[in-house]
């Protein structure tokens, strides 16, 4: 070994501290909602590699040379939210040129530049199910993806091959969005009708596939639409269903027992009206809490009751912010409205997290703070359902992707119009979904 070598081992002997990065992060002090378990006072929290490791007591702490120590006591961390219902991202969801859509991916559609994803970040949102709008009645395949400071849509997404993987759901609507003029239907049993026949037009497709098996020159010609209803007839893909009345409910969960596919019914303004008819279905239902008057006729009986309702009946319930029908920064305050209409606080809460992550078939990797699941979580100021809280961090995958301490985070966590040039989170228009 030549004397240049051995004075470059030690020389990085000695500096290799000052370049090595911890290998794990420990919060702190911390009051700790977990979620799927009992609340931790004086916590911590130990991260690696984007991934929770160990959750417990201060008290029962081990601190290593290998720890990066974050002090955050007086603050509460809690699982980042899941928004089950999205529009963040996009500039517009879909084509007038038919009412059925099976084949538009709106991940095509996503801009990750676009400002208004910063509205998710600040508000503590970890999870989106980005949607196309619903001015159809099937306006395309839906992506469930995570808000992350990156430069490509592929950076976001929770599948791996775009091309061959699952990458969301798919959105449907009824009631009044999807009655307009042809080629759109002009009443909700026209609606239905065309529905029931691209389903059973699918049911035909996936028979002549089962039937050609591995011989291609048997198999019908590529339809990627009805590729799409294939996956939802198997149960691989869930249907998320945009519907407000009571009436508009139940004629989705028919066309849901005709055809048996997996459903969560979004919006449900009137889902209080037929709660035992819905659990007797066993469909989840996303809520959305408005605290305004004023929207669509068929909006005019939502209650701030209906998350209770439903969830006294045995429904499995989650929130939604339709953002920009709801400021995605406010995702807090639609759990502390419906706590105020008598949900319980617990239930409040896996309704912002577990339970959506259970509805996009996510939970098992993210919606509560376990070992072994995503480090997607929030520090907050206090309680998460007090008028006064603030989102304070917001870490996904183990990276901080907002501080309201940096400048320019504060900036889009308390900005208006004039910070979010892009799509206008008020506006409203014809056939919108809200």
């Amino acid at each position: 070994m030549n004397t240049t070598f051995k004075t470059f081992l030690i020389l990085l002997l000695l500096f290799w501290p000052l370049f090595a990065q911890p290998q794990r992060i420990v919060f702190t002090g911390a009051h700790i909602i977990p979620v799927t378990g009992n609340e931790i006072e004086n916590g911590y929290l130990i991260i690696k590699d984007g991934i929770i490791i160990e959750i417990g007591q201060s008290g029962n702490l081990k601190v290593s040379e290998d720890m990066e120590v974050i002090d955050v006591n007086g603050k509460v961390i809690m699982p980042g939210l899941v928004d089950t219902h999205s529009h963040l991202g996009i500039d517009w969801g879909f084509d007038s040129d038919s009412p059925l859509h099976p084949d538009i991916r709106i991940l095509d559609a996503i801009n990750p530049y676009q400002d208004n994803l910063n509205r998710a970040r600040a508000g503590g949102i970890t999870t989106l199910n980005i949607m196309p709008g619903s001015g159809h009645l099937l306006s395309g395949q839906t992506v469930y993806l995570k808000p992350k400071k990156v430069h490509t849509v592929e950076e976001m997404l929770f599948c791996k091959d775009i091309l061959h993987d699952i990458c969301g759901g798919i959105k449907m609507a009824n009631g009044t969005n999807s009655i307009r003029e042809k080629p759109f239907p002009g009443t909700r049993g026209k609606s239905a009708a065309l529905v029931r026949d691209l389903f059973y037009k699918a049911m035909d497709y996936k028979a002549k596939l089962v039937a050609a098996g591995d011989d291609k020159s048997k198999a019908p010609d590529k339809n990627i639409g009805m590729d799409a209803l294939v996956e939802v007839l198997n149960g691989e893909r869930t249907v998320h269903f945009h519907t407000h009345r009571a009436d508009d409910i139940l004629t989705v969960l028919r066309l849901q027992k005709e055809f048996g596919f997996k459903v969560v019914l979004q919006h449900v303004s009137e889902g209080w009206k037929v709660a035992k008819e819905i659990a007797e279905a066993g469909v989840p239902c996303s809520v959305i809490l408005i605290d305004s008057p004023g929207g669509k006729l068929e909006t005019v009986d939502l209650r701030f009751e209906t998350a209770k309702i439903l969830s006294e009946a045995g429904v499995d319930v989650a929130f939604h912010t339709d953002d920009w029908i709801t400021d995605a920064r406010l995702f807090l305050r639609s759990a502390a409205l419906a706590v105020r209409a008598g949900l319980s606080r617990k239930v409040a809460l896996e309704a912002l997290t577990i339970n959506g992550a259970r509805m996009l078939e996510l939970d098992d990797r993210i919606g509560s703070l376990e070992k072994g699941k995503s480090a997607d979580f929030i520090i907050l100021s206090g309680d998460p359902l007090s008028v006064y809280t603030h989102v304070e961090q917001t870490w996904i995958d183990g990276k901080k992707e907002f501080d309201r301490a940096d400048k320019e985070d504060y900036k889009y966590a308390v900005g208006g119009f004039k910070v979010y040039r892009g799509y206008n989170h008020i506006q409203c228009f014809d056939g919108g979904d809200h």
